[in-house]
Parts: structure tokens; C-alpha cells; sequence
């Protein structure tokens, strides 16, 4: 595989009808695949195409936002096409545990916390679940998908503090291993403490249509960030409008190398080594 896709969600019910065409595309174009379980049901599907496909890889965890029951967004993808609603799933320690058993999982997660789809009285939930993806990653060695999200405009967070700021405290106290926030919206300040404690962060399509992003791009080391598509969601240039897939993902990387005016194989090898540094893929 040329490049990798090292967050996307090929388990999710989005792909439930056309999964086999897809794997096929990505083969074609040469693009490795991590698939990122979002609860234990997902994550289970997303070890089955690993296993299946000598290209796919998995990570194992629950979303913070399956942590809280009710919690829906129109914009998310369920069942049958439906828009997407939790039930509140309690992280079952014992099962992902075996389930990472699996020789192709890569990581735990996608773990942190939501505060746009999670009201503040959540927290404590979303906070036990996260340290016990924690200190799962950490038995086994194995580093830690994050996922965070903000408040939305005019709300505060639970702890007055950036979510970005919630999710380094905790790993700076309890993880021992490294990790990767993805979807990175961050400050370049708050990037650097995650620097500094063992993290790197992940860029989507986001980046080929959006200029909020250019300078934080510029002015990280290359070697602490990778490409991911988050697929199905945010289709990058020139193909926004459709279903995300994940070898929509060479445009990501080919975007890195635009912005940082830096030669786009050197991007590539730099970033394929950071991602295969990190999950251990040879």
C-alpha cells in the first residue's frame, strides 16, 4: 500500500451494502485502511474486515458519544440510513479486551470526549469510559485513538477548560502510551503539550476546502501527523458532495504537501512512516 487512511469507518452501516466494492477501490489505488470502531458492535465489524482484507487494519474502543444514551445528530449515519441515535453503551472492559486479541488491531479508541452532542451532566460518563480505554491501551501497549469535540457556539464546557485541554489532562496522567488526536481543530499551543507527552494529531479532507487549518499545518514537525479521511463524513476536493471513502485520502496528503510547499513523495514517506511508527504496521 502506497498511502494509508489511518481513520475511517468502513464498519459503520454506511458501507453496509457496497463494502466489497470499496475495499476493491481502495486496492486499486493503493490505500491502506484503519478502521475505527465507534462501540463494541462496530468495533467487532471493523476486526471481521481486517481480518478479512490483508490491507485493513482496526482499532477497538467506544465513542464518547455512544456512552450517552439518546444522544442523536441528523447529520450521523445509523441503521438503515437513519439518523444516528446511541444507547448509552457502558464500556465492557472484559470483551474488548479479547477482542484485541485480534494480530491486526492497532489501537484502542476512538476515546475522548464530546461536548457538542453530549450535555454537561455527562461528563463523569464519558470521563470512566475514556480512563478504562486508558488503562486497556496501556495493559496491552497499544496506542490510543482520541476523539474530541468542543461545545457548540455560546455553550461552555463542563470544566471551563478547552476540550483539548480535558482530554491532555487526563493522558498526561494516565496513559502510558502514545496516541493520536484525530480530526485536529486545535491551537498550535495546545498541539505542542500533546507533542510533548507522546501524541500526534490527524488531518481529514477538511483541509483541501477549509484555510483555518493552513498554518497550524506549516508549523508542526512533519513527523507528528498523519492523513485521515474520517469517512463517510467530510469528502475532501474534488469530490465534496459525496460519500467519503477512504482512498479519497491521497488528496489529503497531497493538500499536506501544497500547504507546506514541500515536495509531495517526501510528505508521503514521512507521514507513512509516522503512521506505521505509531500503530506498528510493517
Amino acid at each position: 500500500m502506497k498511502y494509508i487512511d489511518t481513520h475511517a469507518h468502513l464498519n459503520l452501516s454506511a458501507f453496509h451494502d457496497d463494502v466489497e466494492a470499496v475495499a476493491a477501490r481502495c486496492i486499486a489505488e493503493e490505500v491502506g485502511v484503519i478502521n475505527i470502531g465507534t462501540k463494541l458492535s462496530t468495533s467487532m465489524r471493523a476486526v471481521e474486515l481486517a481480518l478479512r482484507y490483508d490491507h485493513m487494519y482496526a482499532i477497538v474502543g467506544l465513542h464518547p458519544i455512544q456512552t450517552v444514551p439518546g444522544t442523536h445528530d441528523e447529520d450521523e449515519i445509523g441503521e438503515g440510513g437513519q439518523p444516528f441515535v446511541s444507547r448509552g453503551e457502558v464500556f465492557d472492559y472484559a470483551a474488548f479486551r479479547t477482542l484485541a486479541q485480534s494480530p491486526k488491531i492497532v489501537g484502542v479508541g476512538e476515546c475522548g470526549f464530546d461536548y457538542w452532542h453530549c450535555p454537561k451532566e455527562t461528563y463523569e460518563i464519558q470521563e470512566t469510559a475514556f480512563l478504562e480505554q486508558i488503562k486497556l491501551a496501556n495493559e496491552l501497549g497499544l496506542p490510543l485513538m482520541i476523539h474530541t469535540r468542543g461545545p457548540k457556539p455560546g455553550e461552555e464546557s463542563p470544566t471551563g477548560r478547552s476540550v483539548y485541554g480535558d482530554v491532555y489532562e487526563l493522558l498526561k496522567t494516565h496513559a502510558k502510551v502514545p496516541f493520536n488526536v484525530h480530526f485536529y481543530a486545535g491551537t498550535l499551543e495546545e498541539a505542542k503539550r500533546f507533542f510533548e507527552i507522546g501524541g500526534t494529531i490527524s488531518f481529514t479532507g477538511v483541509v483541501t476546502f477549509a484555510k483555518a487549518y493552513e498554518d497550524i499545518i506549516k508549523a508542526v514537525p512533519l513527523d507528528k501527523i498523519h492523513a485521515e479521511t474520517d469517512c463517510p463524513y467530510v469528502a475532501p476536493v474534488p469530490y465534496r458532495g459525496q460519500r467519503c471513502e477512504p482512498w479519497m485520502v491521497k488528496e489529503v496528503y497531497k493538500k499536506i504537501a501544497a500547504i507546506r510547499g514541500e515536495e509531495e513523495e517526501v510528505v508521503l514517506q514521512c507521514l507513512l512512516s509516522n503512521t506505521k511508527n505509531l500503530y506498528g504496521i510493517k
